[in-house]
């Protein structure tokens, strides 16, 4: 999960479920995420498209360990920005 911080708010975010929230604080942010990662799930079993939205996610499906969600990596990179006269 990262926090980035926007303005007066915390944003919690997830690539490997493409799913991100906002609270007053990190520690408002990870509580609301639990939340909207439940209410993400119980929707998926409750409309049979778990296993849809998952392979569309990138996750994989192991008869052994379950389902396994895709490598994500994250790095800096510099860019060069330009400047407006």
């Amino acid at each position: 999960m990262a926090f980035i911080e926007e303005g007066d708010s915390v944003v919690a975010y997830t690539p490997a479920l493409d799913l991100s929230t906002a609270g007053d604080n990190k520690e408002d942010a990870k509580r609301m995420f639990v939340e909207i990662v439940d209410i993400f799930f119980r929707d998926l079993i409750e409309n049979n498209t778990l296993e849809e939205v998952l392979t569309e996610l990138g996750w994989n499906k192991n008869t052994e360990t379950g389902w396994q969600p895709p490598y994500i990596s994250q790095e800096p990179v510099s860019v060069r920005m330009p400047v407006l006269a």
